[in-house]
């Protein structure tokens, strides 16, 4: 199951920060700027190469992810937006999002976003206690954020994203209910709430390996995300996915396609993509990408051809990501299966633990399962 047929998403890695956060596991450096110029041009060859894949499809959505693509100067994310509209077809109503650090915007920034058709901006905040942003390893300011939002929507930009974190030591509800309360002032209409995952090979990972990790308490945790979801809620959001509130028309439509399994296409090193019933990725190796794709070569590190049962598995869990749920006739009829009796027992099972509800042919999280969605994830696994 996946979006229209004709369209597909393109995402853009851009692997460089100013400083790698304490929590961060993505593939990304800080000081390499000698590396900048090279590595663009290599995503706009690698734009260019893999653009005969989809001549005939339509382009809905563009996202420049990171690290922190905002870093780099605007006229470099101008020469990556020319290069994606010369060689693709985008939909005149392309969604085009650029994920933004707070400490690195300016006025200069944005009106290149502007001219090079960007029109949605994903900033981080993550908390608005600034020991807790020095605790994260953040290089902004709660104030830094707010000035840049402001800056935002005078440069013309509404469709703006906040991400938050909760679970962070240290970090009381009192704290969280401000971030919440500062993010609301800002009126945007979009904002992510994540949980802090302590991840493998992070600075926050070796503490944890160490045994000195301060962690947090459940229960707090818990209540920080219902809290989440009860303040925006009351405030017009909707929760359309576990960790993603949106005004009315400001859901993520590049999001969206991913977690109903939409097609898309990654670009630069470690960029992951989605296509023709298979997922692949490049090589996480900086001097190997860039070298690949001046040769003309795929920079491919992995190739994995999903099977029609690994299809449907991804569409159980992926779909009960959003509120929605997901319609078990549908995928029935998309995968030429009797999906309620290939799952019955497990979701029977996962309604009587109060984990899942089931109306009709939709089956969705309730809000107790939320809280434990990856108990009910790995049952389709």
């Amino acid at each position: 199951m996946g979006a229209a047929s004709s369209d597909i998403g393109l995402y853009i890695h851009i692997p460089f920060c100013a400083r790698k956060c304490r929590y961060c596991d993505f593939v990304s450096w800080s000081g390499m700027e000698d590396s900048w110029e090279p590595y663009i041009n290599a995503v706009i060859k690698e734009l260019e190469q893999k653009s005969e894949m989809v001549r005939q499809r339509r382009v809905v959505s563009i996202f420049l992810g990171g690290g922190t693509p905002s870093l780099l100067p605007g006229g470099a994310i101008q020469r990556i937006m020319e290069a994606a509209g010369k060689h693709y077809s985008l939909m005149p109503d392309a969604e085009v999002t650029i994920e933004a650090n707070p400490g690195t915007l300016d006025n200069d920034r944005f009106r290149a976003y502007r001219e090079a058709g960007i029109n949605r901006l994903s900033i981080g905040l993550q908390a608005w206690q600034n020991h807790l942003l020095e605790f994260l390893g953040r290089i902004h300011t709660a104030s830094e954020f707010d000035e840049a939002v402001f800056m935002a929507q005078d440069h013309g930009f509404s469709n703006i994203n906040a991400d938050i974190i909760f679970g962070i030591p240290y970090q009381t509800m009192d704290d969280w209910l401000e971030t919440i309360s500062r993010v609301l002032s800002c009126r945007i209409p979009h904002v992510s709430c994540y949980s802090l995952t302590v991840e493998e090979g992070t600075r926050f990972g070796r503490l944890k390996q160490e045994g000195i990790w301060p962690e947090p308490e459940e229960d707090l945790e818990r209540e920080m995300y219902r809290a989440a979801i009860e303040a925006f809620g009351e405030a017009g959001f909707e929760q359309y996915e576990i960790s993603n509130m949106a005004k009315p028309q400001y859901r993520c439509r590049h999001n969206m396609n991913y977690w109903l399994r939409g097609e898309y296409l990654g670009f630069g090193v470690a960029a992951h993509s989605f296509f023709n019933q298979a997922r692949f990725a490049n090589t996480s190796d900086l001097r190997l990408y860039m070298e690949s794709v001046e040769r003309g070569n795929a920079a491919l590190s992995e190739y994995y051809h999903i099977s029609n049962e690994e299809a449907l598995s991804e569409s159980m869990i992926l779909g009960l990501r959003l509120t929605e749920g997901v319609d078990l006739d549908q995928l029935s009829s998309v995968y030429r299966t009797d999906v309620r009796k290939k799952y019955g027992k497990k979701l029977a099972d996962l309604a009587d633990r109060e984990l899942v509800e089931l109306n009709g042919s939709v089956v969705r999280l309730t809000k107790r399962g939320m809280d434990f969605a990856n108990q009910v994830f790995v049952e389709f696994i």
